[in-house]
């Protein structure tokens, strides 16, 4: 627990801030003289704007950042953007990413290769965590699991986004991309103390205290710190994990400027791996008891970061306005692995070889910006340039051994720790160089109810993966457009290019565990093209959006004879529905339907030509409800409902995963205790219990699969004082 101890020393600081963050502004020096009002609207991203303001419920914002352009308005913008708000985040008691985006319906969770990272299915593409954006900035968080303690909203931008937000470092984003922003203190002081306790013993320690002061409160502070600890829902797996952050944030009438530092400690043992399906096996198993563990007793994975981002912005002129923004991030990773691979679909006999692996990841990035507003004659123009850069750095070391070793899904074979080779030195994996130039004017004309979006960013990525280097430019245009029908109702469409490094070709076949002929090698950049129209309604208090889309993207995938090669397309065909919102005071909604048309195309073999592409269900669909009960003060329940269609693990469709649908139930109840604000929060997420593979891929070519968590039971108690 040592490495818990600047947790402890920040929960400590946090604590004792509040007296001294609590002193009164002193008075002007000079007599008669007063200072100028500053009306203080704490930003995330050190932006005029601000936060966009929360739509009626408290789940979704009415808008997120849309990249380079800014915080717009989602009825102005002609993409298809959600921001979830940290309301959301407490009454689902979401710990991480994935399980605040359980609540997107276009979103579905899968997991990293080899690993435990959180990976994300948006419009059948995947992103990985690496690929996150944090205030902006990729990569900047933990890569393996990042704590909700640690940011204020998930935006979650669908669609192809090269232009708006450039290409992300690890080569996903091609569907959508994922913006975390983080706390800011509020105009109120804060003081938030929160106990939790969930299946397997496993405890919640929080602590979230704000302040702002100084001259009209123009300075804030907060402080986060949190320690959790203890089992799971799934027999005899552990999950141990300490963070604290710091946000300031300072603002003057033409100056805004913003801090953060976050630490993260987190460390897994015995946690269930993934199963890949190896070439004997015929069929997908069964989805073993969802409480039951396979894992090996001596596996685990512990990883900390340390992070930090400066951003700020200055009104040059009342139309010219400049920024800028760096972040870095130093990680540690070491882990000892021990995937499956089931040989026999109906017994479930499997086997599984030691994978040992140390990590070392060091990120810089920044970006340059100038927006510039003006009208030439009818016509409003919002002019924005932007220059951007990243590096990151990435240096391993892995030995591997016992292999072919027995077990069973559903009766594991458990063993000491097999003797393995020694561990090598560190040696620099991955080196990867990106900057980016972009240019876009947003015009708005008919009285402003036609908006009109032209851009173009030229990039240049310069990748290093396990010795082989490409370096290679591409310039991605975009053309958006929205047509403001009336007040509550909007048209738009887009054009857009996403642009991601190209695979890097897997070390080792997942299905059967053989060499791959050219692993490592790292192919040219991945260029995908998206049309898409759609519709946006907002009646004050409920909204609901539909679009349609298709999307082209080049594949990869293991031939035959165990090489990674380029073959055809990709082409993801879908339809969206959302809605959200309060439709009648204390029925608060939020949910909708993905319809997904995911195919291969030229893939020049039979055998997968025009079949569907891994993991991606035909239909997927999340609705969630919440109830303010009449005749109880403070309390509300709410139901979610979670439903996922088949899909494949192989890319010839021969191994079909079952669709599934799960149910979560909630309760809250808001009171007051000794004068002290008290929130109550009662959750069981699988109501039933059911048994299910959550996810089939997250990686090019490859179909493993993750057991669904089982029922778990979760309590928590908030105090504000």
């Amino acid at each position: 627990m040592n490495q818990l101890t600047p947790v402890a020393l920040a929960a400590c600081l946090a604590f004792h801030a509040p007296g001294a963050l609590a002193q009164a502004a002193p008075a002007p020096a000079e007599s008669g003289r007063t200072l100028p009002t500053v009306t203080v609207n704490a930003s995330a991203d050190a932006s005029a704007e601000g936060l966009a303001p929360t739509y009626p419920g408290g789940q979704v914002a009415r808008g997120g950042r849309a990249g380079i352009l800014g915080t717009r308005d989602a009825m102005e913008t002609p993409f298809s953007i959600t921001s979830y708000t940290n309301e959301l985040i407490q009454d689902r008691q979401a710990r991480s990413v994935g399980e605040v985006l359980q609540s997107d319906p276009g979103v579905r969770i899968a997991r990293g290769f080899g690993n435990y990272q959180e990976a994300f299915f948006i419009r059948g593409f995947i992103l990985s965590s690496d690929d996150i954006a944090y205030n902006g900035l990729y990569s900047l968080l933990p890569r393996q699991y990042i704590a909700t303690e640690l940011f204020e909203r998930v935006e979650v931008l669908r669609g192809a986004s090269a232009f708006l937000t450039g290409a992300t470092p690890g080569g996903g984003g091609l569907g959508g991309a994922i913006n975390l922003l983080p706390k800011r203190a509020p105009n109120e002081p804060l003081n938030r103390v929160t106990f939790g306790l969930a299946s397997g013993g496993h405890g919640t320690l929080s602590a979230d205290v704000a302040r702002r002061f100084g001259p009209d409160g123009a300075t804030g502070i907060r402080v986060n710190a949190a320690v959790r600890s203890g089992g799971t829902a799934v027999d005899d797996e552990k999950a141990e994990l300490g963070l604290a952050s710091v946000g300031l944030d300072w603002r003057s009438r033409d100056v805004r400027l913003s801090a953060d530092l976050g630490y993260q400690d987190n460390r897994l043992d015995r946690t269930r791996p993934s199963v890949s399906l190896g070439a004997t096996a015929t069929s997908v198993p069964s989805a073993p008891d969802a409480s039951r563990n396979f894992a090996q007793p001596w596996t685990f994975s512990n990883e900390r970061d340390v992070f930090g981002t400066l951003r700020g912005e200055w009104d040059i002129s009342s139309a010219l306005t400049g920024w800028a923004a760096y972040g870095h991030r130093s990680s540690e990773e070491a882990n000892s692995l021990a995937n499956i691979s089931v040989d026999n679909s109906d017994t479930g006999a499997a086997n599984y070889f030691r994978f040992d692996n140390d990590r070392e990841d060091r990120i810089d990035t920044g970006e340059v910006g100038l927006r510039w507003k003006a009208r030439t004659g009818g016509v409003g123009h919002e002019v924005v340039a932007a220059a951007s850069a990243f590096r990151g750095r990435i240096d391993t070391a892995f030995t591997f051994g016992a292999f072919n070793t027995p077990t069973n899904l559903y009766d594991p074979i458990l063993v000491p720790a097999p003797a393995i080779g020694p561990m090598p030195a560190l040696a620099r994996t991955g080196d990867t160089r990106m900057t980016s130039y972009a240019l876009g004017d947003t015009l708005s004309m008919v009285d402003d109810r036609l908006l009109v979006t032209l851009g173009v960013r030229h990039q240049r990525l310069d990748a290093m993966s396990f010795g082989a280097r490409y370096v290679d430019g591409r310039t991605s245009p975009a053309v958006g457009a929205v047509w403001r029908a009336s007040q509550q109702l909007s048209f738009y469409a887009n054009y857009i290019e996403g642009l991601t490094q190209g695979d890097t070709a897997p070390t080792t076949n997942p299905q059967t565990g053989a060499r791959v002929v050219n692993g490592g090698q790292q192919f040219a950049p991945y260029v995908a093209k998206q049309k898409e129209i759609g519709v946006k309604y907002d009646a004050g208090s409920f909204g609901a959006a539909a679009a349609l889309f298709s999307t082209t993207r080049p594949r990869a995938f293991l031939d035959a004879n165990d090489v990674f090669v380029l073959g055809g397309e990709d082409r993801h065909d879908g339809a969206e529905l959302s809605v959200y919102g309060e439709p009648t005071r204390g029925l608060r909604l939020l949910g909708g339907a993905t319809w997904l048309q995911a195919k291969q195309r030229s893939t020049g073999s039979a055998a997968t030509d025009g079949k569907r592409v891994i993991g991606v269900p035909k239909m997927q669909a999340t609705v969630g409800a919440e109830w303010d009960v009449p005749a109880m003060h403070g309390v509300a329940l709410d139901a979610r409902l979670v439903h996922t269609g088949s899909s494949y693990a192989d890319a010839a469709n021969t191994l079909k995963v079952p669709g599934w649908t799960r149910l979560d139930l909630g309760a809250r109840y808001l009171t007051e205790v000794a004068g002290r604000v008290v929130t109550l929060r009662a959750r069981v997420d699988n109501v039933t219990d059911r048994n299910y593979w959550a996810s089939s891929g997250g990686f090019p070519g490859a179909g493993y699969l993750v057991v669904g968590a089982p029922r778990t039971f979760s309590l928590s108690a908030s105090v504000d004082f």
